[in-house]
């Protein structure tokens, strides 16, 4: 009997028709769906901020767009990685700073101390990198304000002025702040910074009190979960390894394997909106897993990726005992689905999931 991989049995079991998503109309604010039992569905309900009257909030504005842009980058509208990408890692999470109040403004200065809260992030996500993301100069009427970031001095740690990794003509600066976090691991402590601002422009300008975009924290963090991308990209294999049973039988499967198997793929899209989900789920905006479907060949082909058992499943199904079933049509590579969301405090989450887009089929 051909075994199945577990994200095919999902498939199969599904309660519901494969036209649901095409015909599920919105559901009225406050109730929830049920939700098909694929992988990936499953995991993002865990990261569900909660019910559908929760509110992006603060997590939007430039922030957000920040990190659309670093989507784009890295995937394409469907949620693929892109080849190439330059993250190096599975997870970015942007954390927003929380302020201690109070009057920033003193004169021609902008002082705000802010402390990025680090508690409670997940165990098994681990530090790779971390910046701190601001804006070194915003325009004004008369002049500029230009920004800085101090490190605010511990018992540990001394106070330091960070400079950023380049510094921009236009648009967001980096500095690096991976040496005064926890090294390795997210899961605790804090970051307290100063951002300090000075205008500069002409004496006398009439400049109004224009407060910048407070700093964000980006974290890259390489989930260890089980079902999440590995940084290393698993090479495609486009024929069989050598020495298989099909490299001894090839010219009968060549002369004998000429049907055609209507074995392939098919969509079954389904809608973050349909499921009520589009107010956190920012980016895609609906997840085709595709699934496999058909008869497979009465002899499977030199090239059709089978395994050896389901050559031998083949031949015995045709020539022995017609009681053993044929090979079953399933996904014999897959790739990867991009996730951004947005996260219970208002942080945002970038996430790559493994395994989740079906790309071809074969018989097993």
């Amino acid at each position: 009997m051909a075994l199945l991989h577990p994200f095919t049995s999902l498939l199969l079991l599904l309660a519901v028709p494969l036209s649901w998503a095409a015909n599920q109309s919105r559901l009225p604010p406050g109730s929830l769906p049920a939700i098909p039992p694929l992988p990936l569905l499953q995991a993002l309900q865990v990261q569900a901020p909660g019910s559908q009257s929760w509110q992006v909030g603060p997590a939007s504005g430039q922030p957000l767009r920040y990190m659309l842009n670093l989507y784009r980058r890295a995937a394409d509208r469907e949620g693929r990685p892109r080849h190439g990408r330059s993250l190096g890692t599975n997870t970015v999470r942007l954390v927003r700073a929380s302020s201690h109040g109070g009057q920033p403004w003193a004169g021609r200065w902008y002082m705000q101390p802010l402390t990025y809260r680090l508690e409670g992030q997940p165990e098994a996500e681990h530090l790779l990198r971390a910046t701190v993301v601001y804006l070194p100069s915003l325009p004004l009427a008369h002049g500029r304000l230009l920004c800085a970031l101090e490190l605010v001095a511990t018992g540990e740690t001394p106070g330091a002025l960070l400079s950023p990794a380049a510094l921009p003509r236009h648009g967001w600066a980096e500095a690096d702040v991976t040496p005064y976090l926890v090294p390795g691991n997210s899961s605790v402590g804090s970051l307290a910074l100063r951002h300090v601002c000075v205008r500069a422009g002409r004496a006398g300008g009439n400049n109004a009190l224009v407060a910048p975009s407070p700093p964000f924290l980006l974290l890259y963090l390489n989930d260890t979960q089980a079902g999440l991308a590995s940084l290393a990209a698993e090479p495609h294999r486009h024929r069989r390894d050598t020495g298989t049973l099909a490299h001894d039988l090839p010219g009968y499967l060549r002369e004998q394997g000429g049907e055609k198997s209507d074995c392939s793929l098919h969509p079954f899209p389904v809608s973050f909106a349909q499921l009520g989900w589009d107010h956190w789920i920012i980016a895609p905006h609906r997840y085709n897993p595709r699934y496999c479907k058909g008869a497979c060949p009465r002899l499977l082909r030199y090239d059709y990726h089978a395994p050896n058992h389901a050559v031998v499943q083949s031949f015995v199904h045709q020539l022995v005992d017609p009681n053993v079933p044929r090979p079953s049509c399933v996904p014999y590579r897959y790739s990867p689905i991009s996730v951004l969301m947005i996260e219970r405090d208002g942080g945002i989450l970038y996430k790559e999931y493994e395994n989740m887009i079906a790309e071809s089929c074969t018989c097993r």
